[in-house]
């Protein structure tokens, strides 16, 4: 059958709980292939909550849905603090950006306690800022930005990454609603060795299937490229 929409692809999937140094509790899932271990992890970070992101927003349920059993990958999702979606609300309340670096700290402690390798982030649109503003303290390595909005995270917390060897993959659509592929090169200019991919025809929320398509494989072509092309038909069984 074709791979689209809501299909989960077989995955070991648990409940997890996060905690962060200041004493919340946040709710997430982490999926893992079903039969080997993982040969990299990526830790997904959500859209805005005050405009609806969450650990469910599309293109981070299907990869979580896909990669595990497509590419080999571990995918960590949650809810930053204050935010509800069906696995439960995180503790906590929004704070712009700005208490969340303790989530983003919550979700590395989990991965290295969890032994879980080569942990990479993949923010999107909100969830940028976020890989952004805090990654370069972390252990990863190198962030996946999708539809970065550069609302929050200041130019020079953006020409930081500058000196940093890890990698940078900036996936641009063409017709975002905040920064398109222009403007998004000269703001990421100060970092030399961002991949920046402007993707012909996309929109800031990556609706359909040839758009989720596209995202999913950048990502793979990033975090274990052994995997691409990835599969558009499933043959074995699925969860739902």
């Amino acid at each position: 059958m074709e791979i689209r929409g809501p299909m989960l692809l077989p995955a070991h999937r648990e409940d997890v709980a996060l905690t962060t140094v200041d004493g919340l509790t946040l709710v997430g899932e982490l999926a893992l292939p079903e039969r080997i271990a993982p040969v990299a992890t990526l830790v997904t970070l959500h859209p805005l909550p005050t405009a609806g992101g969450f650990m469910d927003s599309h293109i981070l349920r299907k990869a979580a849905g896909r990669l595990p059993a497509l590419a080999d990958l571990a995918v960590l999702r949650f809810n930053t603090r204050g935010t509800t979606s069906p696995r439960g609300t995180s503790e906590g309340a929004f704070d712009g950006g700005a208490s969340e670096v303790f989530d983003v700290a919550a979700t590395i402690d989990f991965v290295r306690e969890r032994g879980l390798p080569r942990p990479w982030l993949v923010g999107w649109s909100f969830g940028t800022e976020l890989a952004l503003k805090y990654g370069r303290d972390h252990d990863i390595e190198g962030v996946i930005l999708l539809s970065p909005p550069l609302h929050r995270a200041t130019a020079e917390e953006v020409a930081a990454w500058a000196g940093d060897s890890r990698r940078m993959v900036v996936l641009v659509p063409e017709f975002d609603d905040y920064l398109r592929p222009d403007e998004a090169r000269e703001r990421f200019s100060s970092v030399p060795h961002a991949q920046l991919i402007a993707v012909e025809g996309g929109k800031h929320l990556w609706v359909g299937e040839n758009q989720t398509r596209r995202v999913l494989t950048e990502i793979v072509a990033a975090v274990n490229p052994d995997a691409l092309p990835l599969p558009v038909e499933w043959e074995g069984p699925v969860e739902g």
